[in-house]
């Protein structure tokens, strides 16, 4: 079974990069309101979820995503440790839902220290209502992971040979202007005691729609 979003580039990249904020906290530590700009732009397409996205109505550029960036960067702007508990992420992104009228959508915070299966069955259900996944990533013993520590990025896409089980389930981490494809279990399992997580993005029943 594979699921995979459908997201959005600008130029050459996947999604937008902290690499191009010119504010030095922001391009050294903007990574989680990144993945808030991406999401939101995403999410963008479902009906009644326009209000994310102020922009709409221009093309979707470099530019238009930093002036987007400034208005988020108020509710997720970079901090001495980082934006590095999920609490911390959901308070600024709800802030920012609250401040720009959009209704309907609530975030949830899926902690680091449940069981990889649960997890992998939390990514299944996201993307399968459409929903990327801001991913928080702390300290991970596996150097393969060193360009992910203490990092945000999104989930948008989930390989799973085994429905039953997290064993070779692949996902697609989206960063820096780029996706790739990693082993989830190895991912998710950091060897630290401090763990990162993943936020889960949702909507009442009856208010669920299809993408236009």
């Amino acid at each position: 079974m594979r699921l995979e979003l459908d997201h959005f580039y600008i130029g050459d990249s996947c999604g937008g990069q902290q690499e191009w904020f010119t504010e030095f906290m922001m391009n050294k530590g903007g990574c989680g309101c990144v993945t808030a700009c991406d999401s939101c732009i995403s999410m963008s397409r479902f009906p009644g979820l326009e209000k994310l996205y102020p922009f709409l109505d221009r093309p979707l550029t470099r530019q238009a995503y930093l002036d987007f960036s400034q208005i988020m960067k108020p509710y997720l702007k970079p901090r001495k440790t980082g934006i590095d508990r999920l609490d911390i992420y959901i308070d600024g992104f709800t802030a920012y839902l609250r401040d720009h009228g959009v209704d309907g959508l609530t975030l949830d915070g899926f902690e680091g220290t449940n069981p990889v299966h649960e997890a992998v069955n939390a990514v299944e259900r996201q993307l399968e209502k459409g929903f990327p996944i801001p991913y928080l990533l702390l300290l991970h013993r596996d150097p393969v992971f060193d360009d992910y520590q203490w990092h945000w990025f999104l989930l948008t896409g989930l390989d799973r040979p085994d429905p039953d089980s997290a064993a070779g389930a692949q996902v697609k981490a989206v960063t820096y202007g780029k996706g790739v494809w990693m082993d989830f279990t190895r991912l998710w399992n950091t060897g630290h005691r401090r763990k990162g997580g993943m936020i889960l993005f949702d909507r009442p029943p009856k208010q669920e729609g299809t993408k236009r």
